[in-house]
């Protein structure tokens, strides 16, 4: 009798803490449904952005840092729908009953969350909307070295049948290559950076073999952890994050670029 008061308290009181621990989280990989998508702030496992017009449009996944989603992932978001892509923003964390990884980034490891990204890219095939061969992957620090996994034929922990046509990883973790690229990729980084040091990617990109498939790697002089974030540098979780305006702008630029050239083919 306990445990059915319990659950009918949760049903009564379903957003609250108690409720919430109640959720098992998931194993393995996420699902993505009519159910787990929502809308913009929805605060669902994964929302989605549509641009204006009646499509169909090619994708982006997004897959935000080791701090979860905020504003600013939601930002690119927005920015993406505006340049004429469906973008699905994935909640790794969350739906696994945690709200950061930062400096435990292997309690969601990138290769389940490569798995994720893959997942999501399935689930825009369904939809009538989405050019289901022209889907891209953006990600950010931890969402940056969960990229690196994904465009590679193995890493992720599966093999990967439907690889992206497109990545950018922002200042993402680099550890050496296991397998073959899949996907041309863009890497974007700055050399103050003390949390995802700039030597390690570059190692990255010299060691992974490329199969005809590119690595861009630009880096800002400079420029730290999180250059393209809204405040000014400051510590965080032991690193210093912060924004970099010149360096900021430029990897917009760069992205819509590569996105547009490889998704829009211009």
């Amino acid at each position: 009798m306990p445990n059915f008061r319990r659950m009918l308290s949760c049903l009564l009181i379903s957003f609250s803490a108690a409720c919430t621990q109640m959720v098992p989280a998931p194993s393995g990989p996420l699902a993505f449904n009519s159910t787990t998508v929502g809308p913009p702030g929805s605060l669902a496992p994964a929302e989605l952005y549509r641009p204006a017009g009646p499509g169909p449009f090619p994708a982006v996944i997004l897959l935000h840092g080791c701090d979860g989603i905020g504003a600013h992932y939601r930002t690119w978001a927005r920015r993406l729908a505006d340049w004429g892509y469906v973008a699905l923003q994935v909640d790794s964390f969350g739906p696994r009953n945690l709200k950061s990884v930062c400096n435990r980034g292997r309690e969601v490891p990138p290769e389940l969350r490569a798995q994720d990204a893959l997942a999501a890219a399935d689930y825009l095939r369904t939809l009538p909307d989405v050019q289901p061969n022209l889907i891209g992957v953006i990600g950010f620090s931890h969402g940056g070295w969960t990229v690196l996994k994904s465009v590679l034929a193995e890493d992720a922990g599966i093999k990967v049948n439907r690889p992206f046509a497109a990545a950018v990883a922002f200042y993402p973790g680099c550890e050496i290559p296991r397998s073959n690229l899949l996907t041309d990729t863009l890497i974007l980084i700055g050399d103050a950076d003390d949390w995802t040091p700039v030597k390690q990617c570059d190692r990255w990109r010299n060691a992974v073999t490329k199969d005809n498939h590119t690595v861009e790697m630009i880096v800002y002089h400079g420029a730290a952890h999180g250059f393209d974030a809204e405040r000014p540098v400051h510590a965080f979780a032991g690193h210093m994050v912060g924004r970099d305006p010149a360096a900021a702008e430029d990897a917009i630029m760069r992205t819509q670029a590569f996105f547009e050239h490889h998704l829009k083919g211009q």
